[in-house]
């Protein structure tokens, strides 16, 4: 039987902040949780991420995907990195706290992983290690704009799952920030763009979304720790 998913609220992570809403899924015997934060454009409930949840659900992961506050809200623009950081915090500790001790990892799609690994850098909060779907290297058009600094500092496992199509992390560029980082791995969906969809590959986003959960359950089993 699949396990259950359960509507949750993250308490406020300041004072006069607000709740953010969120669904965590805990199969039994999970090893470790995986939190899970939507990108800029689209919350936590759209297919992309419920795909991507439920399939490292059915792998024995528990996961909780949660909306940052300007999401929460009904608002388009994205939140700036000191609102958002203390949110991904906040949905990282309700993880911990409905845990059985094991490993916590932080996952984004493109806005929400930028805003994980900006959150880590500034000591805001300690996964195990961070899973990059469609990392924003730089705007689209705009190579010479790289979002790259605050990641050559951090030492926790990362992995990079990037289309080669995707026009906000072009390939070379991508690929000579992965390389310095000595515990950061690349992996390339072919074809895929930012959102991982492919050129002549009709898939519905709940699919496009579960096909990443099988290359990061296996970078989780690569690390699993103890």
């Amino acid at each position: 039987m699949a396990p259950r998913a359960e509507r949750i609220t993250i308490p406020p992570p300041s004072e006069g902040a607000g709740e953010v809403s969120g669904v965590y899924v805990r199969p039994d015997g999970a090893e470790a949780t995986v939190v899970v934060a939507h990108g800029a454009g689209a919350g936590m409930d759209h297919p992309f991420l419920v795909g991507y949840c439920e399939a490292l659900n059915r792998v024995g992961l528990a996961t909780l995907r949660f909306n940052f506050a300007y999401m929460e809200a009904g608002k388009r623009v994205p939140d700036r990195p000191p609102k958002a950081i203390p949110v991904w915090a906040a949905a990282l500790a309700e993880a911990r706290r409905r845990s059985a001790g094991e490993p916590l990892w932080a996952a984004g799609k493109s806005f929400g992983g930028r805003m994980a690994s900006m959150a880590v850098a500034e000591g805001a909060m300690d996964p195990v290690g961070l899973i990059f779907l469609g990392y924003p290297l730089h705007p689209a058009g705009r190579p010479e704009k790289l979002r790259d600094e605050h990641l050559y500092g951090l030492t926790l496992p990362m992995l990079f799952l990037s289309g080669t199509r995707d026009t906000l992390a072009t390939g070379e560029l991508l690929e000579g920030v992965v390389a310095g980082l000595p515990t950061a791995t690349l992996t390339w969906q072919e074809g895929g763009d930012h959102s991982f969809a492919v050129n002549g590959l009709k898939r519905p986003p709940y699919e496009v979304g579960a096909s990443l959960a099988p290359a990061t359950a296996e970078f989780i089993g690569d690390h699993r720790q103890g």
